[in-house]
């Protein structure tokens, strides 16, 4: 999936974020608005997870 076709159905998407990285917040998020990038560094600051964990993580979820 490309970054515009996730910023498109972020809203959708929200829902099984949270339920993945139970971590996140509603406020975070919001904040990301489907920007891939941005889910990395959250997901990087609230698990302790490394840059590649995460990239890891939501590549194989997205």
């Amino acid at each position: 999936m490309n970054q515009t076709t996730m910023k498109g159905k972020w809203n959708q998407m929200k829902g099984d974020a949270k339920k993945k990285w139970g971590n996140l917040t509603d406020d975070d998020l919001q904040q990301i608005e489907g920007d891939r990038d941005k889910l990395v560094g959250k997901i990087q600051e609230r698990h302790g997870k490394s840059k590649e964990e995460a990239e890891r993580e939501v590549d194989g979820w997205m």
